[in-house]
């Protein structure tokens, strides 16, 4: 079986921190391999500022070059809006692969506004990466209170095909300050030379 880290984000754009995330979790989880599920439209992410979908994927296959990352676009083709049916579909479509969802811990402040996340969470264990400066928030977050009975040790993360669902565990990996927010805010153009390509 295929040991398969899911990433999914917007990836407005994809950029270096994506990447060192996935390649340290790849290490520390003992993935083959880790999906970058980019999403058709966040339902919690306004729509305002969003770049093309093509425009999006693009950036994350430019980012994804050479390593062992695959660029998907499972929730077009699926027809899924949001992560629970997504996990559904793919663990239909891929019976033999074992699947971890990778969040970062910037996101699990809001992870109880997420469709049926306990049912989420009893469908795939879960990987917190770290962010800079989230630390606080991610362990004081709403879902921790009915979480923070599953937490798994990170010492241990290497045998998470072995955990019962609900699993999380919180992996401390290097540092990366580098977010889509300030990329956008430098360059709020950015997209435009991915759509002039695929033009």
């Amino acid at each position: 079986m295929a040991r398969i880290g899911l990433l999914g984000g917007s990836f407005n754009p994809a950029h270096r921190g994506h990447r060192r995330i996935s390649l340290a979790a790849h290490r520390a989880l003992a993935l083959d391999e880790v999906w970058w599920l980019v999403s058709p439209g966040n339902p919690l992410k306004p729509k305002k500022g969003m770049a093309p979908y093509e425009a999006r994927i693009a950036s994350a296959r430019e980012i994804a070059r050479r390593a062992p990352i695959d660029v998907s676009d499972f929730e077009i083709r699926a027809g899924t809006r949001y992560t629970v049916d997504t996990l559904a579909a793919i663990k239909r479509r891929y019976p033999h692969h074992e699947f971890i969802w990778l969040m970062g811990e910037d996101t699990l402040p809001d992870f109880h506004k997420w469709k049926n996340w306990r049912k989420l969470a009893a469908t795939v264990p879960i990987a917190v990466l770290a962010r800079p400066s989230y630390d606080d928030d991610a362990r004081a977050a709403r879902a921790m209170g009915w979480l923070r009975g599953f937490v798994r040790p990170a010492a241990k993360a290497k045998n998470w095909t072995e955990w019962r669902v609900p699993a999380i565990t919180f992996l401390r990996l290097p540092p990366d300050p580098t977010s889509a927010t300030s990329l956008r805010a430098s360059d709020p153009y950015w997209y435009r030379r991915f759509t002039s390509a695929e033009e």
